[in-house]
């Protein structure tokens, strides 16, 4: 979805300095859909069971569609018991956590991040999109602000439907 929307932009880009100058014709050749776009829900549906994940699927009664419902895990990081650290050693660890988390992502293991607004005990949650709660357990607690005791993680499953966006 992301790259569908950088092309977008890109295309956008290109019609507006097309019509700034002079008029110009030009080819412009879109990439095929992504392999998982091109996949049917029962394919997708048939390769996330085989990896080990949660799955179901229901028809939508106003569009007819097939939506594809796959288990999640949402990690609440929440405030540790050691918060001791000087403004040094906690800027070194938030720069890790967020080393951790850009991992998480790149590798496909967390598929969303962020911390909350205010100043409560929940400090922020990642998604993880693991076939298991242990695994994203221990992926978890392999971040840095976890180890140190500066954050806490709570996980609960949670569902959602496959490859819908945020708004």
């Amino acid at each position: 979805m992301e790259k569908y929307l950088n092309l977008y932009c890109l295309f956008s880009l290109l019609v507006l300095a097309g019509s700034c100058g002079e008029q110009k014709t030009a080819d412009i050749t879109l990439p095929a859909p992504t392999e998982e776009l091109q996949k049917s829900s029962a394919q997708l549906k048939q390769e996330l069971v085989e990896k080990g994940f949660q799955v179901f699927d229901y028809v939508d009664t106003k569009t007819a569609d097939t939506v594809l419902m796959q288990q999640y895990f949402i990690a609440f990081l929440k405030r540790g018991p050691n918060r001791s650290q000087g403004k040094a050693e906690a800027d070194s660890l938030q720069t890790l956590h967020l080393e951790h988390l850009g991992r998480m992502y790149d590798l496909g293991y967390a598929d969303i991040s962020g911390p909350f607004g205010d100043d409560g005990d929940i400090r922020g949650i990642t998604i993880y999109n693991t076939p298991t709660l242990e695994m994203a357990d221990s992926l978890a607690n392999l971040d840095p602000m976890v180890k140190s005791g500066r954050l806490v993680i709570e996980i609960h499953p949670w569902w959602a439907a496959k490859g819908f966006p945020l708004r």
